[in-house]
């Protein structure tokens, strides 16, 4: 009897078992959540705060529509989306992970946001709703994580409502040498030491730094938007490529 053989991807630089690698990502995340928005700040000298504002300006989300904040962890984005759409439109607060999920309900909730937010743990290769259901889907800093990309971006298209859009906010490739020699030797050397101080774990910070190496550039990325359905892909660089916003269209 012939063996079969599993298939495998990427977990920072390790190749696993692609069945594995779901569980693997959710332990660094179970590990992080108390510490995240404080690691955020601490990682991204608080820039994150100006691109995720960028993202939120370029969504385009009205009142009354209905916003899918996918991996959208403690919650940054759908705070902004639940006063944009209203006491009327709707904002779904979804990430795999339970551990995100409660910090993300937990800190809205405190800020007194109800209502108009619901929270789904969700992988995002299948997303349990329905067809053609959200007017813009946003995934911030997660798409990386996800074990099947293409399989992911499609199944967003699915959920996506005709004339919806897509913003994908994600690490890139720096777009010039000297910075990106600049923020090797800061990723590799120093964001783990910050996480050994902050969260007593360096190791997932490691993991998180190798899996920004891993993600497709800017390129590939429009490409596979385009090859899930996605039509006027675009993108935009931010701090010099560190971070790129790309944007996609369902007609």
């Amino acid at each position: 009897m012939t063996q079969q053989t599993k298939e495998t991807t990427d977990f920072g630089f390790q190749t696993v078992d692609k069945d594995d690698k779901q569980t693997m990502v959710a332990r660094v995340f179970h590990s992080v959540a108390s510490k995240y928005d404080l690691m955020n700040d601490l990682m991204s000298f608080g820039v994150h705060r100006i691109w995720k504002r960028y993202t939120i300006e370029a969504s385009g989300v009205r009142r009354n529509q209905r916003v899918l904040d996918l991996a959208g962890g403690t919650g940054d984005l759908t705070a902004k989306f639940s006063r944009l759409v209203g006491e009327n439109g709707e904002v779904v607060l979804a990430d795999i992970n339970d551990s995100m999920l409660k910090m993300g309900r937990e800190k809205l909730r405190d800020h007194g946001i109800v209502g108009n937010v619901n929270y789904v743990q969700a992988n995002a290769e299948e997303l349990p709703f329905p067809d053609n259901h959200f007017d813009c889907i946003t995934i911030s800093f997660g798409l990386r994580n996800v074990t099947d990309k293409a399989k992911a971006l499609r199944s967003m298209f699915r959920v996506l409502k005709p004339g919806g859009r897509l913003l994908v906010l994600e690490f890139s490739k720096p777009v010039l040498d000297p910075l990106s020699k600049i923020y090797d030797a800061y990723s590799f050397h120093i964001l783990p030491r910050i996480g050994q101080v902050i969260v007593n774990d360096a190791e997932s910070y490691r993991y998180l730094t190798e899996s920004i190496r891993m993600h497709p550039d800017q390129e590939t990325l429009k490409g596979m938007m385009e090859e899930a359905g996605f039509d006027q892909v675009t993108y935009t660089n931010m701090t010099g490529g560190i971070v790129a916003l790309h944007k996609g269209f369902k007609f």
